[in-house]
């Protein structure tokens, strides 16, 4: 029987095709029973020399046709559905097309970005992942709960293949922002000096000469705790413009790095004293160069009001016009498509081949589209509506109008 001329002639796989017939005609037509020959015969789209094989179709057809050959017009039916009920149990669909279960997990099953491991489904069956809103990085829902550190500037996760570098005080970095990072308060002054230059662009220059010091994330607290003024900030605070008179310790020298970590830190106390309305404005280290010039952007529009009298200010008001300034800077230097002369001539050691350059990394690129993005969707009163309502007036009526209706009114024009 296995040397039929019509299964020799025009079936492809005979010897296959025929053992699935006769399993499915003669007494033995349950779909678990098949299961092995179906398989020998490669009853899968996957893409074959870029093309897809329509083979479920190519499959039902020899089936088809021998039975008819060798058995009858009944039994080539009763083997289609068998056939049928077989693909149906063993087969994953996507629109009309069947796929082993491996080949379509393989093809269209998510991944995990951290652990490279197909995403789990849920209790009810489903694949349920967690996914950043601008990087699109997927992950399991585990990571969020099983420790794997985020970057604390850009907030992607620690994937398994890489090591994030761990700064003195506690904070991750990944080495891609860790590029760009400013790590000490030298380092930092020809940032600064751009700063002030994007405000004298604006005619708003800071006329006071306001110390910058950069410091770790505990000195930034012990400061923010030192001050009366009662000012609204974030959970997290990056940056912190002074108004009272204290001792902070700043970073007086970059910190080695042995394997992926942050060594020697060497810091040394600074005394403030207070000569007019702002004492100095102290930024969180080791954050890339985009990250820490809005937060300077922002700080210095903080020192700018006070020394030019805008008093009792509400949080959203003051907090919504620092920020829109930071989004300006960001915005200035995204379009700029590299820094200044000032940037590309520091001498930091850390400073992205491409910054000294006087270009920019693709990654850095996107890193200022991030911060850009992250003061646009903040949803907190403060930082968050205050941007929106403060970017909203200033595209209608300008920086300055806005600015003086500010002082005279402390609202934001209608």
């Amino acid at each position: 029987m296995l040397n039929h001329p019509l299964v020799l002639m025009k079936i492809p796989r005979p010897l296959v095709l025929v053992k699935i017939v006769h399993t499915l005609v003669l007494g033995k037509m349950a779909a678990p029973t098949v299961a092995i020959h179906i398989n020998n015969y490669h009853l899968c789209f996957r893409l074959d020399s870029g093309h897809v094989l329509d083979v479920t179709m190519r499959l039902a057809m020899d089936v088809f046709l021998v039975a008819w050959e060798l058995f009858g017009i009944q039994s080539a039916f009763a083997a289609m559905l068998v056939i049928s009920q077989y693909m149906t149990m063993r087969f994953s669909m996507s629109g009309n097309h069947p796929y082993h279960k491996t080949c379509y997990k393989e093809r269209f099953h998510p991944k995990c970005d951290v652990c490279k491991q197909f995403i789990p489904t849920n209790m009810n069956g489903l694949i349920e992942y967690r996914a950043h809103p601008f990087w699109l990085q997927k992950y399991c829902p585990s990571h969020e709960v099983d420790g794997t550190p985020r970057c604390c500037s850009c907030e992607r996760m620690e994937p398994r293949e890489s090591r994030y570098v761990l700064l003195d005080d506690g904070r991750k970095l990944c080495l891609e922002c860790l590029d760009s990072a400013v790590m000490d308060t030298n380092e930092c002054q020809p940032l600064y000096l751009e700063i002030q230059e994007f405000y004298e662009g604006l005619n708003m220059k800071v006329e006071q000469q306001v110390p910058l010091l950069l410091v770790e994330r505990q000195a930034l607290n012990e400061a923010m705790e030192g001050e009366k003024t009662g000012h609204h900030h974030l959970p997290e605070t990056r940056g912190l413009c002074l108004s009272e008179e204290q001792t902070v310790s700043t970073i007086l020298r970059r910190p080695r790095m042995t394997g992926n970590k942050i060594m020697e830190m060497i810091t040394e106390p600074y005394r403030l004293t207070r000569r007019c309305e702002v004492t100095a404005i102290l930024i969180l280290y080791g954050l890339p160069r985009l990250l820490t010039g809005s937060i300077l952007a922002h700080e210095m529009m903080h020192a700018w009001l006070r020394l030019k009298g805008y008093c009792t200010l509400t949080p959203d008001i003051e907090e919504g016009i620092c920020q829109v300034l930071a989004h300006l800077w960001i915005e200035s230097e995204i379009m700029a498509g590299s820094g200044s002369n000032a940037a590309s001539t520091s001498s930091s050691s850390s400073s992205s081949t491409s910054t000294k350059k006087g270009g920019r990394s693709q990654f850095e690129r996107k890193l200022g589209d991030f911060f850009k993005h992250q003061i646009e969707s903040d949803t907190s009163v403060a930082y968050g509506d205050g941007f929106r309502a403060g970017n909203r007036v200033i595209q209608q009526y300008g920086l300055k109008r806005t600015l003086e209706h500010i002082r005279l009114t402390g609202t934001l024009p209608f």
